[in-house]
């Protein structure tokens, strides 16, 4: 019988979300101040979308509540889902400093809401704050690994193991930066973000319980050993 696990959601205001950025703690009293100053709110229903495909994008984006995903749509109908972003994570910064258009939609899974950082805010921070350009670069060289990473799993994992790993990138201090082990997600979003059924996910789920990984609950899942579940993925 699956434990119902009690879990409340996490939930910041732009204070919060600004105070355990690593990279905001590292700027100048006067930037701080710039970024507190300009810094912008948004909430994005569920399946609501944060940008379009071929939108030139204005804002960096940080997340205060909920969870989104980042998705290609091909003429076709069909989708490929590239990963999510759980409440701390910052995300955005590719599109901004290649000064090009959107190339993926970003999708609200549930209920979320979104600290937008205009992009000369972002851009005067970036040419001014050696430590802001220090953290663009690690964000781009990790989130740059986690696609190579994805493009091979694809290729290379089945839907267990893809299950396995989109799990694990939602505890990953890139899209997950306050180490939050306890999920607020469904099973349906995780196949989601998974690109497989709802049905393989919940095997894949309920085993990884079984094997004292996981605990389930009613839109929740709880990770015992992100180590043990990393190690199934490499």
């Amino acid at each position: 019988m699956t434990r119902l696990l009690h879990v409340r959601s996490v939930s910041l205001n732009r204070d919060q979300l600004l105070k355990d950025a690593d990279w905001f703690a590292t700027l100048s009293t006067q930037a701080q101040a710039h970024v507190t100053q300009d810094i912008l709110e948004r909430t994005v229903a569920a399946g609501e979308t944060l940008g379009r495909q071929g939108e030139m994008q204005q804002y960096w984006f940080g997340v205060m509540e909920g969870l989104l995903k980042w998705s290609i749509n091909a003429v076709d109908g069909r989708t490929v889902t590239l990963g999510g972003q759980s409440v701390g994570s910052w995300f955005g910064e590719g599109t901004l400093l290649r000064g090009q258009p959107r190339q993926a939609d970003i999708i609200a899974l549930r209920h979320s809401r979104v600290a937008m950082l205009p992009f000369e805010t972002f851009d005067w921070l970036r040419r001014t704050e050696p430590s802001f350009a220090e953290f663009l670069l690690r964000q781009i060289n990790e989130r740059l690994h986690w696609f190579m990473g994805s493009m091979g799993a694809h290729r290379l994992l089945d839907a267990e193991h893809l299950v396995i790993r989109a799990l694990w990138g939602l505890v990953h201090p890139l899209l997950n930066p306050l180490g939050v082990n306890h999920l607020m997600i469904s099973q349906e979003e995780l196949a989601n973000l998974a690109m497989v059924s709802r049905q393989r996910c919940n095997m894949t789920l309920v085993k990884l319980k079984r094997e004292g990984l996981i605990d389930l609950g009613y839109g929740a899942i709880s990770i015992r050993d992100v180590e043990a579940l990393r190690a199934l993925i490499r």
